[in-house]
């Protein structure tokens, strides 16, 4: 993660303070859940709680005894003795390191998840607000690039909306599935430290309890986590795609908020470049980029390596940071989205008309033509149209096939663009419902 692209809140839970904190918090309530079993002394998980409570974890200091032990729970736990002096030596009782970094992650990423799930809550209040907005806003439906039928602008943000209304239920069940602590010792089987243990930290630390653990948590749940994370954003390039798009010269119909003083080109001063989307297509595929390695990590051997460790280290705080940012921006452009429905009127007319070419086609079959003669006096006007730039309605009432079978005025009847936004107000109570 590097500052650019990087929001606090999100970058605070990835911090060695956070998770020196995290790690302090589950030896804390371990020592409480084995002080219960009778394990340890209470009075010594007291008094673990009220020096470590306090204390404020020196970094640095860690940094160095690691440097020495070459293992970074080991150096946590010394610095910890030095804080709380001889009664820690009832930390980190029968359990194992994969014990502290596993909750430790598991607490990270279900926090970060929190944060996402405001960050989606944002964006579909921004789409829902610019959909209403724009629900009549009647454009021209592309597909592969080209005009095909009328659509509103208010249904391209309300197909964004739905869009993101699953990745919020996705993020949810997600985080549900990777909010799990696993304390349950070398290789999982509890022998040296109670499942009471585990339940009691579980508790504290707002997780589950993981149902059978290795010595590590499953990485199936840790793939699963990233990849919803890529799916997100791959949504947040559907969206910021079809924004570039729309911004291009040719179309003028939405582009992004321009601000007073800024600048599009150091060498074009009428430039207004697409630049925020152009940004979130390259972040989109950052993010996406983490869920292979997250899913290369679920084959570990036996009951725990450590190839999966340096992995996580990089991807949990890059592909959340990274989407926070992504997801705020995208909130950003959509609620100053600059939309010009004068443009999308005028690119509605570019095509003189062919865009009725289907009304054209099924009134000629309702009026007794068959489909594939109906198709062909249809397209030949079509072409026409296309490529010698004659009026489509002008060219179809010439024709005196067509004429045969539908005279001026109900060629004329096709051509009105109301057709094709009459269910629109269906559309959006499916989506939004009701009300």
């Amino acid at each position: 993660m590097i500052p650019r692209y990087s929001r606090p809140e999100m970058v605070d839970i990835w911090s060695p303070e956070t998770k020196f904190r995290i790690w302090f918090e589950i030896e804390a309530h371990a020592c409480d859940a084995m002080a219960e079993l009778g394990v340890i002394p209470k009075a010594a998980a007291k008094t673990i709680w009220e020096k470590g409570g306090k204390a404020r974890f020196d970094v640095a200091r860690i940094d160095a005894i690691e440097r020495e032990t070459k293992h970074d729970v080991i150096a946590f736990l010394t610095h910890l003795a030095e804080i709380v002096g001889p009664d820690a030596r009832f930390v980190h009782q029968g359990m194992t390191s994969s014990d502290i970094l596993d909750t430790c992650l598991s607490v990270q990423l279900a926090r970060a998840a929190d944060l996402l799930a405001a960050d989606l809550d944002r964006l579909l209040d921004a789409l829902k607000a610019r959909a209403f907005e724009h629900k009549h806003t009647i454009t021209i439906g592309r597909s592969h690039g080209i005009h095909a039928e009328p659509t509103t602008f208010g249904l391209k943000l309300a197909y964004a909306w739905a869009e993101f209304d699953r990745a919020r239920d996705r993020l949810k069940a997600a985080r549900d599935e990777i909010a799990t602590c696993a304390i349950s010792g070398a290789v999982g089987t509890f022998a040296n430290v109670d499942p009471h243990v585990e339940a009691h930290v579980a508790d504290k630390m707002g997780l589950n309890a993981e149902p059978v653990s290795t010595q590590v948590i499953p990485r199936d749940r840790h793939a699963m986590f990233f990849a919803t994370l890529a799916v997100i954003a791959s949504s947040v390039e559907r969206l910021a795609t079809e924004i570039r798009h729309l911004q291009r010269t040719e179309l003028g119909e939405a582009e992004e908020f321009f601000s007073a003083g800024q600048k599009g080109s150091s060498a074009m001063p009428h430039k207004r470049n697409p630049v925020l989307t152009e940004n979130l297509t390259g972040l989109a595929r950052m993010v996406r980029a983490y869920a292979l390695p997250a899913m290369e990590n679920v084959a570990l051997w036996h009951e725990r390596d450590i190839s999966h460790s340096s992995v996580e280290r990089m991807i949990g705080p890059d592909a959340t940071v990274t989407l926070d940012f992504a997801l705020a921006r995208l909130a950003g452009v959509i609620e100053n989205l600059v939309v010009y429905p004068q443009a999308m009127a005028a690119n509605l007319e570019r095509s003189r008309g062919l865009i009725h070419s289907q009304r054209v086609l099924l009134a000629l079959t309702q009026a007794g033509v068959s489909r594939e003669d109906a198709y062909q006096l249809v397209q030949r006007n079509a072409m026409a149209a296309w490529e010698d730039g004659e009026d489509f309605l002008d060219a179809l009432a010439a024709d005196k096939d067509v004429a045969a079978a539908l005279d001026r005025e109900a060629l004329e009847n096709l051509f009105d663009l109301a057709h094709h936004t009459k269910h629109v107000d269906t559309i959006f109570e499916r989506v939004f419902g009701a009300g």
